[in-house]
C-alpha cells in the first residue's frame, strides 16, 4: 500500500458520497466510530450508516495534508467542510485513526466535533 494514494482514494470516495466504494475500504468485520456516536459493526452496517449520513448533507470535502503509518496504524489529520441542505457550510478539524488489516481498515475512528452540523441555522 502506498499511503498517500490509499488516503487520497479513501477520501475521494467519501467526498463523492459513495457509500459502496467507502465500504470497500473496510474489512467484513470492521468497527466504525464517528465522533461520540455509538460504534457500528460490520461492512454492511457501516455502508448503511455512511449512506444515511451522506443523504443528511448536501456535500462534503476533505483537505488531508498529513497522514502517517506506524505498524498497523494509519493516522490522518485535516479539515472537512460540510455543506448542509440549506446551503450553510461548516468546516471543522478532524483526526482519523485506522487499525489496518492489509489494505483494509478493521477499526476506523473519526475524532471530531460535528455537533454544529445539525444545529439550527
Amino acid at each position: 500500500m502506498i499511503l498517500r494514494d490509499w488516503v487520497a482514494a479513501l477520501f475521494a470516495a467519501i467526498d463523492r458520497q459513495d457509500a459502496e466504494a467507502f465500504a470497500g475500504f473496510v474489512t467484513e468485520d470492521a468497527r466504525f466510530v464517528f465522533g461520540n456516536l455509538p460504534a457500528v459493526e460490520g461492512r454492511a452496517a457501516i455502508r448503511d450508516f455512511v449512506a444515511g449520513f451522506f443523504v443528511s448533507i448536501r456535500s462534503l470535502s476533505h483537505d488531508v495534508p498529513d497522514a502517517w503509518q506506524a505498524g498497523d496504524a494509519v493516522i490522518c489529520r485535516g479539515e472537512v467542510t460540510y455543506t448542509r441542505h440549506d446551503g450553510a457550510t461548516l468546516t471543522v478539524p478532524f483526526a482519523n485513526v485506522f487499525r489496518m488489516a492489509g489494505d483494509q481498515v478493521r477499526d476506523y475512528r473519526i475524532y471530531m466535533d460535528a455537533s454544529a452540523l445539525y444545529a439550527a441555522a
